[in-house]
């Protein structure tokens, strides 16, 4: 028989869903190697008994490498850019992420100074070349960086963006000599020299490490058909993501939105995915979701923010989330005056949380989560058992383990609402009119808690909650992307953009989606918005301008600053078929601390319960890839999914 297998590598745990053709649905979920995340593909993949007829794949791996995993080497990589402008990669932006911290130290540079290389070309403000290329020069560059070793190039010359000939002249010269060139004109052909640039250097130090991955994974696999998710939440084949791996910096988080668009197109939801690591949140209505065009990778995060100027600026489209440290791996600790804290920092899948029993030390969500009840004593299906006790001795080391337990699930639950209220709040909508759809391995722990803070009367826990981002991936389409600055006729240049993607991709597009980079004139900054007519332009500009800011400026002109067209290459829906048992009666009773008491809450296993059936709280439901817990006053009806309700 054949099957179709969705691989999603977290940070704790590495999800599998092969979907059969016949619609049955096998899970596997192991803990991360984060040293050889191609090991753990390999080997489950190999032990299938299916013909595997389709690969789809989320990947950190881009990610990682920036913030210095182990074994992931930063590739020696060298920058050409415009004679006079070396430094603009280091100087950055004035901001800085904390004004009054005398100690604030940049993020590393991934290009030294000594292979920041000046070249003598010039291209003006209106994209007239008023110095070409001298051949003779790149090759001299060339061969030295040779010398020393260089492995990848970055190229970035001002105004490319405009014209980009004296950088295609370059890409041509430097492909005689090296295997990995990436130039801005083509990664990200947009105003702003030091986002261009640092954008430009980010896919140069990537392309080495994710295009060997991505070879040698495809190399070993069953299939041919290998696609990978990208931030912008389609799909994208091994070329395009091995020459762009700077549009895989967010693949994992962007395939959870997608399985909520997909699973409940109709519906306004705000996704809600809680994993080992990190919990993040969007906002899709009625199966759109917001797309962003900025962001800043290997940065801190402020209550749910990217702190502007701690990390690498991207200019990239990705599906807009917020993302804060609180996941099940998440460590528990006190700060220099005796305060509670949790995370940011992760005890990830090696050792992991201490009740994992491979050596962490560190108490973490997942240890406070088990020592209050709200988690069982096996995962996974029995294949990860949990030691409680050493949890609650661990937990004892920062006080009282229960009082410890319960005021960082507290904390941690705020920390959750508050990137929650960044996507629906601060952008004007109100959490209570959505439906909260909650997965990833810890998220259906804590929805209830979410859901009494946020006022949201209704939460959905889909099928294999704890999979549900790999089931995402099954359910993405193929997206490619194209962009111009500065278009003078707007209706042409898009036309022009979609042609050049449905000559790209042979005719293989099934329709465009257009957006534009759009602000008053004299603003600093744009806002995206979807474009259906560009006749229609300023309205549905000045609306999220309203919505986003507060108000309009209706005697000032507006301006595009970018365009840019995603080809859409629809895949069929899979046929996912759900089971349903026919015990209605719980598998037993626990202690559960809910609220502030500990009360006998009911548990029962997802699997069995039959289609229908009601589930008053306070209850517990396990299954393989999650547990659900129930608060007073809410209760749950099975279905497709859980749907949680207060009464």
């Amino acid at each position: 028989m054949e099957c179709k297998v969705a691989i999603d590598i977290g940070g704790t745990f590495t999800d599998f869903i092969v979907l059969l053709e016949n619609g049955e649905i096998k899970t596997i979920k192991t803990l991360t190697n984060p040293k050889n995340p191609g090991q753990v593909i390999r080997y489950v993949i190999s032990s299938l008994d299916c013909n595997v007829s389709e690969i789809v794949h989320a990947t950190t791996l881009a990610t990682n490498t920036l913030l210095g995993q182990e074994n992931l080497i930063i590739p020696k990589t060298a920058l050409l850019t415009t004679k006079g402008f070396r430094d603009v990669i280091e100087i950055g932006r004035q901001n800085r992420p904390r004004l009054y911290d005398l100690y604030f130290e940049k993020p590393r540079q991934l290009v030294p100074r000594n292979l920041r290389i000046e070249v003598d070309e010039r291209v003006d403000a209106e994209g007239n070349i008023l110095k070409g290329i001298d051949m003779k020069e790149i090759e001299n560059i060339s061969k030295k960086l040779l010398e020393d070793k260089v492995i990848s190039i970055a190229v970035s010359y001002l105004h490319s963006y405009l014209n980009p000939k004296n950088e295609l002249d370059t890409k041509d010269i430097l492909r005689q000599y090296f295997k990995y060139v990436s130039i801005s004109s083509e990664i990200a052909p947009e105003p702003r020299e030091y986002e261009r640039t640092s954008t430009t250097v980010i896919n140069a130090v990537l392309m080495p490490i994710v295009s060997s991955y991505l070879e040698n994974l495809r190399s070993s696999l069953p299939s041919d058909k290998f696609y990978i998710m990208s931030s912008s939440g389609g799909l994208v084949d091994v070329d395009e993501a091995s020459s762009k791996p700077v549009q895989l910096i967010e693949s994992g988080p962007a395939a959870g939105v997608i399985a909520s668009a997909s699973f409940l197109p109709n519906d306004d939801l705000i996704s809600f995915d809680m994993g080992g690591t990190t919990a993040k949140a969007g906002v899709v209505m009625k199966g759109n979701f917001e797309i962003t065009t900025e962001y800043e990778v290997g940065g801190e995060v402020h209550y749910g923010r990217v702190v502007k100027g701690s990390g690498y600026p991207i200019r990239f489209p990705f599906v807009d989330l917020a993302e804060v440290s609180a996941g099940g791996g998440t460590i528990i600790w006190r700060d220099e005056a005796n305060a509670l804290r949790v995370g940011p920092i992760s005890a990830g899948a090696d050792p992991g949380p201490i009740c994992y029993n491979r050596g962490g030390d560190k108490p973490t969500v997942t240890d406070a989560n088990l020592v209050l009840g709200r988690l069982g004593e096996e995962l996974i299906g029995g294949n990860l058992r949990l030691n409680k006790e050493k949890a609650i001795k661990g937990l004892s080391a920062l006080g009282d383990p229960y009082e410890v337990s319960k005021n960082a699930l507290d904390l941690v639950n705020l920390e959750m609402a508050r990137a929650i209220r960044l996507v629906t709040v601060e952008r004007g909508l109100d959490p209570s009119n959505f439906t909260l759809i909650a997965f990833g391995g810890a998220g259906p722990q804590h929805v209830s808690y979410l859901a009494d803070e946020l006022g949201i009367r209704k939460v959905i826990i889909p099928p294999h909650p704890g999979l549900f981002s790999a089931l995402g991936l099954l359910l993405a389409d193929w997206r490619f992307e194209a962009r111009k600055s500065y278009p003078k006729d707007l209706e042409g240049e898009f036309k022009q953009l979609e042609r050049s993607l449905y000559d790209k991709l042979k005719g293989n597009v099934d329709y465009f989606l257009r957006y534009a980079d759009v602000r008053y004139k004299g603003q600093g900054w744009e806002l995206t918005v979807q474009v259906n007519d560009v006749n229609d332009l300023r309205r549905v500009f000045e609306e999220k301008h309203l919505s986003t800011y507060g108000f309009v400026m209706k005697d000032r002109d507006i301006e595009v600053v970018t365009i840019r067209v995603f080809a859409i290459k629809k895949r069929p829906m899979p046929r996912i078929g759900i089971t349903f048992g026919n015990e209605d009666r719980p598998k037993g009773i626990r202690k559960v601390l809910i609220e502030d008491d500990w009360v006998d809450a009911e548990v029962y296993v997802r699997e069995k319960l039959p289609k229908g059936h009601k589930v008053k709280g306070p209850a517990i439901i396990e299954e393989y890839s999650s547990t659900t817990v129930i608060k007073d006053g809410w209760y749950g009806i099975v279905d497709d999914s859980i749907t949680l309700v207060r009464e």
